[in-house]
């Protein structure tokens, strides 16, 4: 990324508000690592310390912010529709890119010969596994490290990261992104106490993904004790997640780091559960529902488009005002004593 000032904001259509036109931009970074060779952007008043701050060479700016901007800030400024889009564009235009797409089976890797795929316009890379019995749609590709177990069906333009592990009967719909280190399908935990010993139940069912679900690294969807774990339509998953055996979530839900969804749970659709939420096994959660970081929901939630926060997860104001009435405890507690001595006191002079 090498361009003038001028040509990158004519790049984004935008407009030059101040600074020079012809200095030159390489790179960029948020607005308090940017340097005077770096873009960024500013994108709310949130942001307003950060902005007086920064030393970036550039700072795009939304319209309707362009009012918030310190009239001596060193940096030259770019008026935009909406900052964060744009910048997300440069991002997208200027950042590192995965590598291309190469069709072919690559040597090094290993393809059941009952698998049906077609290597013209699929890519399986170098120490990829398929096992036999799989399908794989067109335009995906399986990275280095990935196994696909018996049976799996994957379908088009999906990309399976590196070390990701799909187990034997998984089924994934088209344009779904695995990334790295995930495991779908393994064993759910479950097990039976019998004679002082723990026997372990049988998981025979499979996992589900489908269209345009993301699932980020590390993640780990159990497959179903019979039937089938169901991730919906739409729903991106971060980094750490865990997901239970014969869990179904919704269409569009956003599942954030360090979630822990146990076993048979069923979320409506538009779910967001932020991070380091823990879900109870068996339980609702009705639509457009979110729950706030390191909550516990352990009882169902059947109201549709509420906001839910704490240990058990309760409505935010209600959870809100405990934790207040909590803070004034202590001096409670001290005016209940001075209240006790003054009636000892009047007893005594009775």
């Amino acid at each position: 990324m090498d361009l003038t000032i001028a040509e990158l904001v004519e790049s984004v259509g935008g407009r030059l508000i101040s600074g020079d036109a012809g200095k030159l931009i390489t790179s960029f970074a948020a607005l308090g690592d940017a340097t005077s060779d770096q873009v960024s952007f500013f994108a709310g008043e949130k942001f307003g310390d950060a902005l007086a701050g920064t030393s970036a060479g550039l700072v795009v700016v939304s319209e309707d912010l362009l009012g918030l901007v310190p009239a001596d800030l060193p940096s030259a400024i770019a008026a935009v529709g909406d900052a964060a889009v744009i910048f997300d564009k440069i991002v997208g235009e200027y950042g590192q890119k995965p590598p291309a797409f190469v069709p072919g089976i690559a040597n090094g890797a290993h393809v059941d010969t009952t698998v049906e795929i077609d290597p013209g316009v699929s890519s399986v890379l170098p120490g990829a596994v398929v096992l036999a019995g799989a399908k794989v749609g067109r335009g995906t590709r399986i990275s280095s490290g990935a196994v696909v177990g018996e049976r799996v069906q994957i379908g088009e333009d999906c990309e399976i990261g590196p070390n990701v592990t799909l187990c034997e009967g998984c089924i994934l719909g088209d344009r779904v992104i695995i990334h790295g280190g995930t495991v779908i399908g393994a064993d759910g935990f479950g097990y039976e106490f019998e004679a002082g010993r723990h026997r372990k139940v049988e998981q025979l069912g499979i996992v589900r993904i489908e269209d345009d679900v993301e699932i980020g690294a590390s993640t780990t969807v159990d497959r179903a004790r019979f039937g089938e774990t169901i991730i919906g339509e739409g729903t991106k998953i971060d980094n750490q997640v865990q997901i239970g055996h014969n869990v179904v979530i919704g269409k569009h839900c956003i599942i954030v780091a360090q979630t822990g969804i146990s076993g048979s749970a069923k979320l409506g659709n538009y779910v967001t559960l932020a991070a380091r939420v823990g879900v109870a096994g068996h339980i609702e959660i009705a639509d457009q529902t979110t729950v706030g970081g390191k909550s516990g929901v352990i009882a169902s939630i059947k109201e549709p488009g509420g906001t839910y926060f704490g240990y058990p997860a309760k409505p935010m104001k209600d959870t809100l005002r405990a934790r207040k009435n909590l803070k004034q405890l202590g001096s409670l507690i001290k005016r209940v004593k001075e209240l006790e001595k003054k009636l000892e006191a009047l007893d005594e002079d009775k």
